[in-house]
């Protein structure tokens, strides 16, 4: 069995398949102190049930958790001369505007005693100003070890235009130091203080990453048989375990990474151009568009309050999930999340000590969810306690319990109607195009209120939607990126020079694919060139498949698509990107969906502000066959989540095990 695995907080996420179309999911508990338990006890089960694993995909939020919660060991940092104190100035902007009582920027990553400086300096075309001097660095050395140091992080001043001096120190600290981080191998662009903090956060957590890595292969070694291991990265691809090692911050976004890789795996496999990653869970909605079965990718982001430079899904992630907590302002508003419950003490209606009302509590006052069912194998849902923590609400605006659930449901959905138009609206698409991919415990509950309010016309439920980011691993190819500044005007583009530089960032992709077998024939290369308007702060990426009145072309519809205009002005390039991925899609769903329609095995009492109070059925979702159509209200139940079909949509199972849901004729 070829299996994903997905370590979340609560629970490990399995899917296996065994390439022949059998396929099979489970849950099994996480296990924080010892994620690597979680992960053999997951891989004991697939192979009780299905079979033993030939190779494991693997995703997980150790290093996100480890960087926001600042579980990570002392860091050294060794930069040019009078560049000290770059994390220490950071940026201008302030993290909270108006909010004059909260520090104007984070705590630096290093404390200035363990930032040290050498003399050297290059210049930004790469030309070597002053040599580099080795003999200042025992004394650094000896500095570092004094203080503990385990990790070493190398950023110097336009390092990513001649990184010699950073290698030759890469040389002399790898004999004193286990772990060494330099930043023309990690992100080898301008802007000092973005580089220099993301080659300090991937030094941070490379002894962790190293570790549970160790940790992982000798159990997988002590079982007798010798499984290979990749890892998901933030791009949503996978990568081998020796990459994972050298630059492990490159798995922080991996969570959202591996549910949007099993959203854009869908889109392709149903033939959907435009399409939205619409992950609900306890805690956050993460939202991410999908063109042409791509997602799309931003090049930075922060976590942990930290400017992070490494390509990534471009997920917008918000504090709304089942979770999230209704709370009233001081001005008198309702407001919903981001302070969420969580999976202890969780909803009131859990009966685990929650008492504060959430969004769970108000769907299953609603009728939204089943309170007869018990769900994950243990969780009760307890009405009585839902209405309890409701009644202050209710009170505090003079609402009846049902209008007053309803408006916590309206006030959460809209804050994911929000993040919904900020990766499709505010970038130049229309939402109408879309079909809407919802997973997670809470997503398929909303996304028909969503898709209704957006104009949206179609949603799919994915099968094994409750292991979907599992799924994601399993499905992701291996990939590689690499980035290099190279600033010119269009009008100076030397296509020749050019091919060169793309060849040698082609040449860094390829080789760890090469290096594990992988016929070069069978990779995906993708050229693309970061463009601006000369004079202007930031730029936009666009694929490089032509000239330079081709990539002109192309930036300026881009630019026009986004803000409206285009001026004509002289464009210039600042970085060329290369990314290389293994050919591949050979992961089919199968076919899951029944042949002899199925009947209501209940019906339930819900509420909707356009029917008022009535009764809806609910269906079994593994009894459901593909030529039955449910007219809803209707609800869709599985052992983790649960379907929500709105008055005026309907729903069907297709063959493979999805739900289509789509507005009534």
């Amino acid at each position: 069995m070829r299996v994903g695995v997905d370590v979340g907080g609560t629970f490990t996420d399995l899917v296996a398949w065994d390439g022949a179309g059998r396929m099979s999911a489970l849950k099994v508990p996480t296990t924080p102190d010892n994620p690597a338990g979680g992960v053999l006890s997951g891989l004991a089960a697939v192979a009780r049930a299905a079979g033993p694993c030939a190779s494991l995909a693997h995703g997980t939020t150790l290093v996100t958790n480890a960087i926001v919660e600042r579980r990570v060991g002392a860091v050294g940092l060794v930069t040019t001369r009078g560049f000290r104190d770059v994390l220490e100035i950071g940026r201008m902007s302030r993290t909270h505007l108006y909010r004059l009582d909260l520090p104007a920027k984070p705590e630096p990553l290093v404390p200035r005693e363990l930032r040290a400086e050498v003399s050297e300096r290059v210049s930004a075309d790469g030309s070597v100003l002053s040599a580099l001097e080795l003999g200042e660095l025992p004394a650094i050395i000896r500095h570092f070890q004094r203080e503990g140091v385990e990790s070493v992080a190398i950023c110097l001043l336009h390092a990513y235009a001649n990184p010699a001096h950073e290698q030759a120190l890469r040389l002399a600290l790898a004999q004193h130091f286990p772990f060494v981080s330099v930043s023309s191998e990690i992100n080898a662009e301008f802007r000092e203080y973005e580089r220099t903090s993301t080659t300090v956060l991937n030094a941070a957590v490379m002894p962790l990453a190293a570790r549970y890595l160790d940790d992982l292969a000798a159990r997988l070694a002590a079982g007798g048989r010798a499984v290979p291991v990749h890892l998901l990265h933030s791009a949503g691809g996978m990568m081998s375990v020796d990459a994972a090692r050298a630059r492990p911050l490159t798995m922080a976004m991996s969570g959202p990474a591996a549910g949007v890789a099993a959203a854009a795996f869908l889109s392709r496999s149903l033939g959907l151009s435009r399409a939205l990653a619409f992950d609900m869970g306890g805690t956050t909605t993460d939202v991410c568009l999908v063109a042409d079965g791509v997602p799309e990718t931003a090049r930075q982001r922060k976590l942990g309050d930290y400017p992070v430079r490494l390509p990534a899904v471009a997920v917008e992630s918000i504090g709304a999930g089942g979770g999230s907590v209704a709370w009233i302002e001081t001005t008198g508003g309702l407001k919903v999340g981001p302070r969420s419950a969580g999976a202890a003490p969780g909803p009131a209606c859990y009966g685990l000590g929650g008492h504060e009302p959430t969004v769970s509590d108000a769907n299953l006052i609603l009728g939204y969810l089943n309170p007869e069912r018990i769900y994950g194998g243990s969780i009760r849902l307890d009405r009585g306690r839902a209405e309890a923590a409701l009644d202050p609400l209710r009170r505090r605006f003079g609402l009846s319990l049902l209008d007053a659930a309803y408006a916590v449901v309206e006030v959460a959905n809209a804050n994911m109607q929000r993040a919904l138009r900020l990766v499709s609206v505010q970038r130049g698409y229309d939402l109408r195009e879309f079909t809407l991919i919802a997973y997670g415990g809470a997503g398929p509950v909303h996304a028909g209120a969503l898709a209704r309010e957006a104009g949206i016309s179609r949603i799919v439920v994915p099968a094994h939607s409750g292991a979907f980011s599992a799924l994601g691993c399993l499905v992701s190819p291996l990939r590689y990126d690499a980035v290099q500044t190279y600033r010119i005007r269009l009008e100076a583009w030397d296509g020749t020079l050019v091919a060169d530089r793309f060849r040698s960032l082609e040449a860094q992709c390829q080789a760890p694919l090469l290096d594990e077998g992988h016929a070069a024939d069978g990779v995906l290369v993708r050229r693309s060139a970061d463009l601006r308007y000369a004079g202007q702060n930031y730029d936009l990426e666009i694929d490089v498949g032509g000239g330079p009145d081709a990539l002109r072309a192309a930036f300026e519809h881009r630019h026009r698509q986004l803000y409206g205009y285009a001026t004509g002005e002289s464009v210039e390039c600042v970085n060329l990107r290369v990314t290389a991925q293994l050919v591949r899609d050979d992961v089919a769903l199968p076919h899951a969906a029944g042949s002899t329609a199925a009947s209501a095995a209940d019906t339930l009492r819900a509420y909707f502000r356009e029917t008022g109070p009535v009764t809806m059925p609910r269906y079994e979702r593994a009894s459901l066959a593909t030529s039955q159509t449910i007219a809803g209200p209707a609800l869709v139940e599985d052992e983790w989540s649960t379907t929500l079909v709105y008055p005026g949509q309907r729903c069907h199972a297709d063959r493979r095990g999805n739900l289509l849901i789509e507005a009534g004729a």
